[in-house]
């Protein structure tokens, strides 16, 4: 299935590796020259303006969902296609899953985290079914994904569970398997 709404989650700083933000432009590129519109955060510095400015640059569609309280802090990106304000964080989340068919992380911090690993846990607990994905940008969740598979091994993450993570170093990679992902229906994820 060709996705046509990714939500992204990156990083609100751009790091101390030009790679990342070089990262983050090709991601927002690519959308826009394959008509993926762009779900995000809202803001307009760091990673997450750098994959919007691209976007926008190459003429495609961005929406951007952001908390009041973060509009100065993140700086309420205005030249993107809409921006939608909301009222929490939780709402922002909610709305960017609502808006999106799949989920892509570029490099970032805790928030980052947060929503990827929320969103995760959504697809666990059977709240959706769209693909989740980390763009493994240089290596930069390399030391994550090895903790994920520990998680595994032992015994706290099935790996049913854990294949609902899917992980590549390039973004055709990527979105291959996001496309052809099946759900993975784990009727009783947790045992008693």
């Amino acid at each position: 299935m060709k996705l046509k709404s990714i939500a992204v989650f990156c990083a609100s700083s751009e790091g101390n590796d030009r790679v990342y933000v070089t990262a983050a432009k090709q991601v927002g590129a690519f959308f826009a020259q394959n008509n993926i519109r762009l779900i995000y955060g809202g803001g307009n510095v760091g990673l997450m303006g750098a994959v919007a400015d691209a976007v926008m640059e190459n003429q495609g569609t961005v929406i951007g969902v952001i908390p009041y309280f973060l509009s100065d802090k993140e700086v309420g990106h205005t030249g993107i296609t809409e921006l939608i304000n909301v009222d929490s964080m939780h709402q922002r989340k909610q709305k960017m899953s609502d808006l999106a068919e799949g989920f892509i992380a570029l490099p970032g911090g805790f928030g980052t985290l947060e929503e990827l690993f929320e969103i995760i846990t959504w697809a666990q607990l059977g709240l959706h079914n769209k693909p989740v994905g980390i763009l493994n940008t240089n290596g930069f969740y390399t030391t994550l994904i090895a903790f994920i598979d520990q998680m595994v091994e032992s015994g706290l993450l099935k790996k049913e569970n854990r294949a609902m993570l899917l992980v590549a170093d390039t973004l055709d990679e990527l979105l291959s398997m996001m496309e052809s992902y099946i759900p993975v229906y784990v009727p009783k994820w947790i045992e008693k």
